[in-house]
């Protein structure tokens, strides 16, 4: 059977969920990444593109190429939210799937001609996916992924773009040398020093050629550039794991705050957990010193999804790792072992009044947003009035607000 590969790739994935919670950002230039000199473009707005910002560039640079630019640290929660909406809608749509990456996904659409009609049928999911997120999303379809993949990137950007079977190598030939995937900053100026520009000049090349000069990668890039793929697509399983990671704008050895931030991702990943249906039975803790010594540790612990269970765990194990004394520069938390689920009441420690508890914090995060409410001790608050404990010697002293 002749396959039929579809890409979907959701455009400038984080500047576009943050325009859908601000209207107002809509059309001006706008960075998502860190923030201090240390942090990283993790997207950037089309707008941004022509001053010559791309992501994976220091935001340093970035803001001094486009000083005119908003600069927004992002919510990797709020992303991995609406990336699951997305992710719901093809689940329900497309017999095999792949996600590839959080605003990335490959559909085997092969056979569906003879019922529906491939390019109908994607066009009419693009449809269904801006419609009910309100994301701008663009596609490519071909014969396999490679092809479409660079298709989706000529579609771009909020567009569709079809290439026929027979066709993939004239639809390849004009484009740069770059837009292979698999040709990176390295092998394109490896090549660039060849003399070579365009794909088509690849593919009137012998393919021993290209094995001599790049090795094993040579004779992928060779068939890549001649629209030639078997990789299939490989069916979407559930993660199995959770993480998040703190590089400090400067190193540091204040204690109170390493504890506060550990405790607010831990808070961050535990509601993540909840509102997936999913449980943790191993955590880690990661810490890197400032000689960029990095050590770990992990736990294996009852399954579970609770803050008042996971905190405490999290803490001790971070009082047995940080014995060096020295500033630190990262921090991190992973959950793994996954499964799904949802917490279960504990009948010797847990009261109805925390269960509650749980859930009134949780509907505030969904209506207001991830931080919307976090522990006084999350905030690095040493003294503020307690509200009432039932969490039996596990307070979750707590602070809400609402954006305004």
């Amino acid at each position: 059977m002749q396959k039929t590969i579809l890409h979907l790739d959701l455009d400038t994935f984080f500047v576009s969920v943050e325009r859908l919670l601000n209207s107002e950002l809509q059309n001006r230039p706008l960075l998502v990444g860190g923030t201090s000199d240390r942090g990283v473009v993790a997207a950037c707005s089309y707008e941004t593109r022509g001053f010559g910002v791309h992501s994976g560039m220091p935001m340093k640079m970035a803001r001094e190429l486009c000083p005119e630019a908003v600069v927004i640290r992002g919510n990797a929660g709020t992303y991995s939210k609406h990336s699951d909406m997305v992710t719901e809608i093809i689940k329900e749509q497309v017999p095999l799937f792949e996600k590839s990456s959080i605003d990335e996904f490959y559909a085997d659409l092969s056979g569906m001609d003879r019922f529906f009609g491939c390019y109908q049928y994607a066009s009419e999911l693009r449809k269904r996916i801006i419609k009910e997120t309100g994301l701008p999303i663009s596609f490519g379809l071909s014969a396999n992924k490679v092809v479409s993949k660079v298709a989706t990137s000529e579609a771009k950007p909020n567009n569709q773009l079809k290439i026929d079977l027979g066709y993939e190598k004239p639809f390849l030939a004009p484009l740069s040398i770059k837009k292979i995937p698999m040709v990176g900053d390295k092998t394109y100026q490896t090549l660039r020093n060849l003399g070579l520009r365009k794909v088509k000049t690849v593919q009137e090349m012998p393919m021993d050629l290209m094995q001599r000069v790049l090795g094993k990668n040579g004779e992928v890039i060779w068939k890549r550039a001649n629209g030639v793929d078997h990789t299939p697509v490989i069916p979407f399983c559930e993660r199995k794991s959770i993480s998040n990671e703190r590089t400090f704008d400067k190193d540091t050895i204040d204690v109170v705050k390493l504890r506060g931030i550990l405790i607010a991702m831990t808070e961050n990943l535990a509601f993540q957990l909840r509102r997936g249906e999913k449980l943790t039975a191993c955590i880690a803790v990661k810490i890197r010193y400032s000689d960029f010594n990095t050590y770990s540790k992990q736990m294996r612990i009852p399954y579970t999804s609770a803050d008042h269970i996971l905190i405490p765990k999290i803490l001790e194990m971070f009082k047995t790792l940080y014995n060096r004394r020295l500033l630190v520069r990262l921090v991190g938390i992973r959950f793994s072992h996954l499964v799904s689920g949802n917490y279960q009441i504990n009948l010797f420690d847990d009261t109805e009044e925390a269960l509650n508890l749980y859930a009134a914090m949780d509907r505030m995060r969904e209506r207001y947003g991830d931080k919307s409410v976090v522990r006084a001790s999350a905030m690095g608050a040493r003294t503020i009035g307690r509200m009432h404990n039932p969490f039996n010697g596990q307070p979750p002293t707590v602070l809400a607000h609402r954006k305004q």
